[in-house]
């Protein structure tokens, strides 16, 4: 049995709840290795994998005979399969935070729903708790990450636009087995000071500070890595800004531990940013996204 669809299953019992609709596409890869569209049910009995004729040949070849995952074709289904996948099941969960007010009030009429009820983010809670293959491909990511950061430092030349530079970047990320995690931000000059930078044809030049911000996904696990490249030489005002941002970055890593306040962090940091005559722009915070495992 796939140990993953036994926890979930004991963690609903526990909040009688007999049965659950999961669309969350990172929930259910994160649950049955389907990366695939489509929606998982888990009934009183059985697990259903409901997907379309694109994908029904992928799917098959994912799952294993311990998944125990009845593929079903949504072509196949009539109102009245619909109606019976939760018939004997007094309150179904669903992932309040994930499915739309609109989604929800299709889903009761379609399955015949007596009781649809949050699952508390179940699933989403169970995902911060890493097991070694979790952590194994966690690490890959950030290697992929870190090779490539090395690699740019001698690929990137004066002329060269952002766009050539991001390609490149995905470019390495597709070669080691990786996919980008999201939108790569390339920003030289003055492009640097817009976070979310979307890059473009401006050719790198001498002088030019070069914001690059990349992540790389191995197997569904992320990394996330900005890196400031200076070409040529370093302004003196910019040093002064790279320098304070690198003093104030030291602090809050000496202060983040078991049981501190990041919201506490944060406010130090911001206010030693504005004493010496700046603005906290991007926030500092730590992450817990359900988006990315």
């Amino acid at each position: 049995m796939n140990d993953r669809l036994t926890w979930i299953r004991n963690n609903l019992k526990s909040k009688d709840i007999q049965g659950m609709i999961v669309t969350n596409p990172v929930n259910i890869y994160y649950l049955t290795n389907i990366d695939a569209e489509g929606m998982l049910l888990l009934t009183l009995k059985e697990n259903f994998f409901i997907t379309d004729d694109r994908y029904i040949e992928k799917v098959q070849a994912t799952l294993t005979i311990d998944d125990e995952i009845i593929v079903t074709n949504v072509r196949d289904l009539t109102e009245e399969d619909y109606e019976n996948f939760f018939m004997f099941c007094e309150n179904v969960g669903f992932e309040e935070n994930y499915v739309t007010y609109a989604k929800y009030k299709q889903i009761m009429p379609r399955y015949k729903i007596h009781s649809l009820v949050e699952t508390e983010g179940a699933i989403e809670k169970q995902r911060q708790i890493k097991d070694l293959d979790e952590i194994k491909y966690i690490k890959k990511a950030c290697e992929i990450t870190d090779d490539c950061f090395t690699y740019l430092l001698k690929y990137i030349k004066k002329g060269m636009t952002e766009k050539q530079i991001s390609d490149e970047i995905e470019r390495f990320f597709k070669a080691s087995g990786g996919v980008p995690a999201f939108d790569t931000i390339v920003a030289s000059g003055e492009n640097s000071s817009v976070p979310h930078w979307v890059p473009g044809s401006r050719q790198i030049q001498s002088g030019d500070l070069i914001t690059i911000d990349m992540g790389c996904s191995y197997n569904g696990y992320c990394s996330d890595m900005t890196r400031t490249i200076f070409v040529d030489n370093i302004r003196e005002d910019a040093k002064r800004v790279y320098d304070l941002v690198l003093n104030n970055q030291e602090i809050a890593l000496n202060e983040i531990q078991d049981g501190a306040s990041i919201k506490i962090i944060a406010r130090i940091v911001e206010g030693n940013l504005n004493m010496n005559g700046y603005d906290l722009v991007h926030a500092l915070r730590t992450w817990n996204r359900y988006e990315c495992s």
